[in-house]
C-alpha cells in the first residue's frame, strides 16, 4: 500500500458522502415543488454508491497478495425515487389540483431524509477520523526519521 492511498481512500469517501449530502439537502428543498419542467411533481433522488476499480475475488487467492488493497469509493448514480408514491392532498385551491381536487406533492419523506442525512454526516465523519489517523501515522514516521 502505498504512503496516499490510504488518504486517497478516504478522500474518496468523502467527496461521495459530501455529494450525497447534497442531493438530500436537494431532496428536502424539494418537497414542496407540485411541478418541475416536465409537468410532474420532483421526484426524490437516490445516490448509489460502488468500490472504485473493484479487484476480482479471483485475485485473492492469487499469488500476489501485496497488490490487495483497498480502491475507494465513487458515485456510480444518481436516479429518480419511482418505488414510492407521490402524495396526494386535498386542496383545490392550489393551481396544480385536478379536477378532483387533489394536488400530487413529491415522494419525500421528511424523516427517511433526515435518518438518511444523519447516516452520511457519520459516514464522512468516520472518514475524516481515518484520514487524520493516516495523517498522524505518518507524521509519527517522519518524527521516527529525526
Amino acid at each position: 500500500m502505498g504512503l496516499f492511498q490510504s488518504f486517497n481512500i478516504s478522500a474518496s469517501g468523502m467527496t461521495a458522502e459530501r455529494f450525497r449530502i447534497d442531493t438530500i439537502a436537494q431532496n428536502i428543498a424539494n418537497i414542496n415543488t407540485t411541478r418541475t419542467e416536465d409537468g410532474e411533481p420532483y421526484r426524490r433522488k437516490i445516490v448509489t454508491f460502488q468500490e472504485r476499480d473493484v479487484t476480482p475475488f479471483s485475485t485473492y487467492y492469487s499469488s500476489s497478495r501485496a497488490r490487495l488493497v483497498g480502491n475507494g469509493v465513487k458515485v456510480t448514480s444518481v436516479k429518480d425515487d419511482m418505488s414510492t408514491d407521490f402524495v396526494m392532498t386535498y386542496d383545490p385551491a392550489h393551481p396544480d389540483a385536478d379536477e378532483n381536487g387533489y394536488v400530487r406533492y413529491p415522494n419525500v419523506n421528511t424523516v427517511t431524509e433526515m435518518t438518511n442525512l444523519i447516516d452520511a454526516t457519520r459516514a464522512y465523519q468516520a472518514n475524516t477520523t481515518a484520514f487524520d489517523a493516516s495523517k498522524k501515522m505518518v507524521q509519527a514516521a517522519i518524527s521516527i526519521n529525526q
